[in-house]
Order: C-alpha cells, then sequence, then structure tokens
C-alpha cells in the first residue's frame, strides 16, 4: 500500500470545479415558476502590463439601469433587464431570454487606481478599463555587473 501525501490545494480546486458545476446548473433554474428565469451576464476578463479589462455582456439592458462599483478591490456590476411591457405574456409562444436583476461581483487579481476607471457600453456590451495601481505593475529590476 502506497502513502500519498495530502495536499490542502487538492481541496481547493475541487471547492472551485464544485462551485462552477453548481453556479452552471443553477443558473438556468427558474427564480419564479411563471416568469422568466434569473439571469447573470456573462464577462471575459483579461489583463494587460498597466490596467485590467472587464467585458460583461448586457444586450437589451438600458445603461442607465447599470451600476458599477468598486469596493475593497471587489467589482460588483448590478442592473436590470426589463421585460418588454407593451406586449402581453399571453401573446408570447416562446420566452427564452431572461428578465429581472442581476449582479456580479468579481475579486480584483491586483490592486487598481479607482478614481481613473472609465466605463462605456456599446453594442450591448460594457467594458470597464481597471489602471493597475503603481505598486501593482511589473518592474524591471536591473542586475549590476561584478567588477572583475
Amino acid at each position: 500500500m502506497n502513502l500519498i501525501r495530502w495536499n490542502p490545494r487538492d481541496f481547493s480546486v475541487l471547492h472551485n470545479q464544485m462551485n462552477r458545476l453548481f453556479e452552471d446548473v443553477l443558473q438556468d433554474w427558474p427564480s419564479d415558476l411563471t416568469g422568466p428565469a434569473a439571469w447573470n451576464p456573462v464577462a471575459d476578463i483579461y489583463e494587460t502590463d498597466d490596467e485590467l479589462i472587464v467585458k460583461a455582456e448586457l444586450p437589451g439592458v438600458d445603461p442607465k439601469m447599470v451600476d458599477v462599483r468598486l469596493e475593497n478591490n471587489v467589482l460588483t456590476i448590478r442592473g436590470e433587464r426589463q421585460f418588454e411591457q407593451n406586449i402581453e405574456k399571453e401573446n408570447y409562444h416562446r420566452m427564452e431570454r431572461s428578465y429581472g436583476s442581476f449582479s456580479r461581483s468579481f475579486t480584483l487579481p491586483t490592486n487598481v487606481e479607482a478614481d481613473k476607471i472609465p466605463a462605456d457600453f456599446k453594442d450591448g456590451v460594457l467594458n470597464i478599463t481597471l489602471p493597475k495601481a503603481e505598486s501593482a505593475k511589473a518592474k524591471k529590476i536591473e542586475i549590476a555587473a561584478a567588477a572583475a
């Protein structure tokens, strides 16, 4: 019988995979059996040398109904996609899009300049540019040559 050393990181990986599994399964779970399902917009987050970029898909959302906040290095996007009131529910043949309030929060991997964050909304995509704090940027260290 071989002994295998337990690595606590293995549990963290399993925990993250279980969270993703439940998020994927419950994402389409109806919040109200008589109405459309709750929804969470999808987002991409990537980083360059100087900034983090967040792109969130918010089709059919009025930009005035979106609230973006940064607090304790957590970016939160909240809003609401409202149901078109001029069409009676009884006249629908199919209702696949989700409506209602949403909230997404992302813990940022690095510190950012909170007072220099621009955001714009174009073609149903919210773009947020988060400039990295100077202390978070990578710095090149020069190596001094030893005298021979």
